[in-house]
This record gives structure tokens, C-alpha cells and sequence, in this order.
């Protein structure tokens, strides 16, 4: 019975050294399968919490249709405080925020805005949150604050748009030099076609024999 003996020194050895690592092994299985578990929960909860904010979103877009800027920071306020995850949040955020500069609620406006500056996850809707923050400092002439808001860096496709903003800010701070050099940056990095450079080529012609007095512009945020 050579082959029943050999087969019973394989089992013992198997035995053996389950004993030395199979605890170790368990350990793992169960780690890597509590962690599945959790992975699978969260995505579960992330869809969940997304539905739930979409629902939401809906109702905030109809408050923004019928100009209701009551319901609208309602319902911004519950998708962040709730739903602060998704990215209804920071659209929220920013669709609150008109409602709340158009009815002349500033408060309001700013707090959505720095909302989704400070707790947004999208670069691009976080670039969007500061350009039109920084166009409401530039109405109430808190043009440092503005432009430390423009200050580090931005997609790629908000840098020329985030240099003319940086240019109105100069311009009403009567740094004339240095707001030129914010518009000639806008219109390199804006694309050739872009009818913005018309309305920056305009500053830059406004300011070239310019040796008074600043120019105010005004943008909505």
C-alpha cells in the first residue's frame, strides 16, 4: 500500500502546514472580503445618496425656473448639507448663487459660492465659483480679496478667463501695467475664435494711453 502511504504523508504535511499558516490565511480572506463588503456598501450608498440628491436637484431647478430665491436656498442647502458628496452639491451651489445675485441676496450668493470653492470636488466647477465670487468682490471694490481668490492654478481652460477677470481687478486698483499684462495674457490663452478677445481687445485699447482714473467693470456673478 506504498500509494495509501505516500498519499498520507502529502495529508499530514497539508495538515502541518495549515496549522502553521492556515489562521494567517483566514485572516486574510476575510479581510480582503470585509473590505469587498465595504467597497460594494459605499457604492451602494454613493448611488443611493446620488438619487436622492438628483430628486432634489429637480425640485431646485423648478424653484430656479419660477425665480424663487427661497425655495432655491432651501433646497441648495439641503443637497449640501445632505448630499454634500455628489456632484448635485456643487451644481447647486452655483445655480443658487445666480438665483441669489439676480433677486440682490449677496449673502447668500457668496455662501453658495464659497460652499462649492470649499468643499467641491470638480476643478472646473470650483474655477467657476471663484471667477463669479471674484466678480462680486469686484463690485463691492474688495479687489484684493478678489484677486487672491484668481491667485494658483486653474484648468487649462479657464486660464484666459481668470487673467481678464485678473485684469478687471488690476485696472480698478489703477495698476494699469499690470492689468495690461493680465489682458494680453487672457487673449493668448483664449482660443482665436472665442468673442470674448473682441471685448478684452477693447480693455487693452481702453487702458493703453490710460494715465488717470480706473475703470470699474462690472460682471454678474
Amino acid at each position: 500500500m506504498a500509494y495509501d502511504h505516500e498519499e498520507q504523508e502529502q495529508l499530514d504535511s497539508m495538515k502541518m502546514w495549515w496549522s502553521r499558516h492556515g489562521n494567517l490565511i483566514s485572516w486574510l480572506l476575510i479581510a480582503a472580503l470585509t473590505a469587498y463588503a465595504a467597497w460594494a456598501g459605499w457604492n451602494y450608498f454613493l448611488r443611493n445618496q446620488s438619487i436622492q440628491a438628483g430628486q432634489l436637484y429637480e425640485a431646485l431647478q423648478k424653484a430656479v425656473t419660477a425665480k424663487d430665491n427661497v425655495q432655491t436656498q432651501r433646497a441648495a442647502m439641503d443637497i449640501q448639507e445632505k448630499y454634500s458628496r455628489t456632484a448635485y452639491a456643487q451644481m447647486a451651489g452655483l445655480s443658487a448663487a445666480k438665483v441669489a445675485f439676480d433677486a440682490n441676496d449677496l449673502k447668500n450668493a457668496v455662501t453658495r459660492l464659497q460652499w462649492v470653492i470649499n468643499n467641491g470636488s470638480n476643478d472646473e466647477y470650483k474655477a467657476i465659483a471663484k471667477l463669479r465670487l471674484s466678480g462680486i468682490y469686484l463690485d463691492q471694490k474688495a479687489y484684493d480679496e478678489g484677486l487672491k481668490l484668481l491667485a494658483g492654478e486653474f484648468p487649462t481652460a479657464f486660464v484666459g478667463v481668470v487673467a481678464d477677470r485678473k485684469g478687471d481687478l488690476l485696472v480698478a486698483q489703477n495698476q494699469i501695467s499690470q492689468a495690461r499684462a493680465a489682458y494680453q495674457m487672457a487673449l493668448e490663452k483664449m482660443a482665436p475664435k472665442n468673442p470674448g478677445r473682441q471685448l478684452i481687445q477693447l480693455k487693452l485699447d481702453a487702458i493703453g494711453s490710460a494715465t488717470g482714473g480706473a475703470t470699474s467693470v462690472k460682471r454678474p456673478a
